[in-house]
């Protein structure tokens, strides 16, 4: 790790490094060198096929902020002294970004004053880039959130799949079909002009916001999958992973339910940061979001279950389709909930 760091310059020969997290992704480290602090990543070469895609869309959208004199935070790579922001080893891809002081990291949801802060964040990400043309972005992850794309692996699945699993499954797979109808819907959203390409987010966890002490919103960060979306990509990725206390490692699906206070949070948070910027058709489609990512996850589950766990992986027997049942009970809480729109 210090041979890497020392593409940074000799300042870093004394550091020293403390694992932050090894992620389901990215492994992270905090560099201290001479009194400063800083992140260290190892991009996943598995997920991210062209690591510099990512390093090519945080420069453009780092050059735009620049021209139109913004004073919008942008976590961007260090250079390296060779003026690269990539570091390639044997054993992958690293690079190096500067540690906002007095910031701190959530990984649960406490509070719907955090998923208002979190849904702010996401939505002034988005709103700061509103006059960039987001095609000028490289697809990091292909069809990432193409419910279409992913419904058809679910087909592939189905027939190619473990078929021990996929007899034992009869019902999990009607209930598969009987949401088809969120399909059509995602269909007809991307080809409505109404719905617009943004630069979107498209992983918006909690812990992909910098919170400040007394638990304000400063900015987002992990911008890998930063690329062309549509808003309800980042909202729906909040309302999956913020609206239920439980997350989708449950397996006693009591536990499971939708606060509606947060979902209000959510849509308000997002609301406020785009001010204008969203049509009247998007903002419709709040509730849709939900379902869409919901289910979408829920699709991701159950077929890489029956494809042997290829994907995911599975830390014990069952794993994938305990949390394809997880994400299809938070459907339907979601579907019952009867929240009304904002």
């Amino acid at each position: 790790m210090k041979n890497i760091l020392l593409h940074y310059g000799s300042q870093f020969e004394n550091s020293t490094l403390e694992l932050l997290s090894g992620g389901l992704i990215n492994q992270t480290w905090k560099v201290e060198a001479n009194g400063e602090s800083f992140i260290l990543q190892r991009i996943n070469h598995q997920v991210f096929s062209d690591p510099q895609k990512i390093a090519d869309n945080i420069r453009l959208l780092a050059d735009h902020l620049k021209s139109i004199n913004s004073n919008y935070k942008l976590i961007a790579p260090l250079k390296t002294t060779k003026r690269a922001e990539l570091v390639r080893e044997a054993d992958g891809y690293f690079r190096l970004s500067p540690f906002v002081k007095n910031s701190k990291t959530i990984h649960v949801v406490e509070t719907s004053a955090q998923a208002y802060e979190a849904a702010f964040q996401f939505g002034q990400f988005t709103q700061a880039f509103s006059k960039f043309n987001a095609s000028q972005l490289q697809t990091t992850i292909p069809d990432f959130h193409n419910l279409k794309f992913r419904y058809q692996q679910f087909l592939d699945s189905l027939q190619n799949g473990n078929a021990q699993r996929l007899q034992a499954c009869a019902e999990e797979i009607k209930e598969i079909e009987h949401y088809y109808f969120l399909v059509d819907q995602y269909v007809s959203a991307i080809h409505n002009p109404t719905f617009k390409q943004r630069v979107t987010h498209h992983d918006t966890k909690i812990s992909n916001v910098l919170f400040d002490p007394s638990d304000k919103g400063i900015c987002v960060i992990d911008l890998d999958t930063v690329m062309p979306g549509y808003f309800f990509s980042d909202i729906g990725d909040m309302m999956r992973t913020y609206l239920s206390p439980a997350n989708e490692e449950e397996s006693d699906f009591t536990k499971i339910e939708v606060r509606p206070d947060y979902y209000h949070a959510i849509v308000q948070g997002y609301s406020d940061a785009m001010k204008d910027e969203l049509s009247k058709e998007e903002n419709s489609a709040f509730f849709f979001a939900g379902q869409f990512l919901i289910y979408m996850q829920a699709l991701r589950f159950l077929t890489d279950y029956f494809n042997d766990d290829r994907y995911y992986g599975a830390r014990y027997e069952h794993h994938n389709l305990i949390r394809a049942q997880n994400q299809l009970h938070l459907l339907r809480c979601f579907a019952d909930s009867k929240l009304v729109e904002l």
